[in-house]
């Protein structure tokens, strides 16, 4: 007797946990809010590596100028230069 008795309330309490455990709204819900929140991740991680490529394409512009300043200077000093060279 005492094991059916046993049984009976073994199942009382499995019944109450499957019972009491979420439900299929509560679960579609949850695994919506997990994909949102790795949505927003990765749109964030993008949006960090747009504005990353963006500052490397403004310094490799700011150095792209200065060059040609530099090359600009060496050539009008070699026509300069040159220009002192020749006899009147």
């Amino acid at each position: 007797m005492k094991k059916v008795l046993s049984l009976i309330a073994i199942a009382a309490v499995s019944a109450t946990f499957v019972a009491c455990g979420p439900s299929q709204e509560e679960l579609d819900a949850a695994k919506k809010k997990t994909e949102d929140s790795i949505r927003i991740a990765d749109s964030t991680a993008n949006a960090a590596a747009a504005a990353q490529l963006a500052e490397q394409a403004k310094a490799d512009s700011i150095a792209k100028a200065d060059m040609m300043k530099a090359d600009s200077a060496r050539i009008a000093d070699s026509i300069a230069a040159a220009g002192k060279g020749k006899k009147k």
